[in-house]
């Protein structure tokens, strides 16, 4: 297939797809979601994925429709059923298809839904031209937990474009917490910081590899907050998710940053697309 959605064991094509409009995560955005890698038809870094799947599930009093090692092994399956062998891999859980209502429905009568796709994709994107714009960090206080609900993400990625630039960097009293739909890390002085996983940020897949190459490489690490003065004057802005893992920002809202430390940034790159190429 050229690309591919599966919906409760319904498979068809992404445009065939049809969801029922009772699905809560319609009415609510009552679900979790994750997004991972393909290549080579082989998913990357799945089991970080999953457990973050499991944990968001879990912080939200979603049940999973299946033990998460069935549901790697399903999405796995599909992944090859696409013609691409590199591809965007979604998938997405939500509380279930009941009518609406604000309180849970009783999970023995009604069981969660289980929405993926997957699409061809370009492949790895590594950029040392994006350019970010800081806005006011509005978010609930669960940022931690990948929540269906992204509408001030949306609004903040949106603001980013129309301002030229390519993404978003919240701000709450001062402090970066992370991206409209990334994690935001700093360099300085050789030293990798980024914020410490708490519920103002999401657990980055990609944010716990660059903390893993640099145990391997052994640069200094510091998981702390840091103000919006120390990211314009860091040597290197890095901007990390699961489908663009290692961006280097070069402008902060209109003022050139960053762009200091080349070396370095090669060397986390590399780590990374080494892991790729092992695959």
């Amino acid at each position: 297939m050229k690309n591919l959605a599966y919906y409760n064991g319904r498979i068809t094509s992404i445009e065939e797809m049809m969801i029922p409009a009772n699905d809560r995560g319609f009415y609510f955005g009552d679900g979790i979601y994750e997004v991972a890698m393909v290549f080579n038809h082989k998913i990357f870094a799945l089991e970080d994925h999953l457990d973050r799947m499991e944990s968001s599930a879990s912080l939200v009093r979603i049940s999973l429709p299946a033990h998460k090692e069935k549901i790697g092994r399903l999405l796995a399956d599909l992944a090859l059923k696409v013609e691409s062998p590199c591809q965007f891999l979604y998938w997405q859980i939500t509380r279930g298809t009941s009518p609406r209502n604000h309180l849970f429905p009783d999970p023995e009568q009604v069981a969660s839904n289980l929405y993926v796709y997957s699409k061809p994709w370009k492949g790895v994107e590594i950029s040392d031209q994006y350019r970010l714009v800081s806005v006011e960090d509005t978010r609930f206080l669960h940022c931690n937990i990948k929540t269906l609900n992204l509408l001030p993400n949306v609004m903040a990625a949106q603001k980013a474009k129309e301002a030229g630039c390519s993404e978003a960097v919240f701000v709450r009293d001062g402090y970066v917490t992370e991206g409209s739909h990334s994690n935001i890390s700093i360099i300085k002085d050789g030293v990798f910081i980024t914020h410490p996983l708490d519920n103002l940020i999401l657990p980055g897949t990609e944010r716990k590899h660059m903390l893993a190459y640099c145990k391997e490489l052994g640069i200094p690490v510091e998981e702390r907050a840091f103000t919006l003065e120390e990211m314009a004057e860091a040597d290197e802005i890095i901007v990390s998710s699961t489908s663009h893992p290692s961006m280097r920002a070069m402008e902060l809202d209109g003022k050139a940053i960053g762009m200091k430390n080349p070396e370095l940034v090669e060397k986390l790159r590399k780590k990374y697309m080494d892991e790729i190429e092992a695959l």
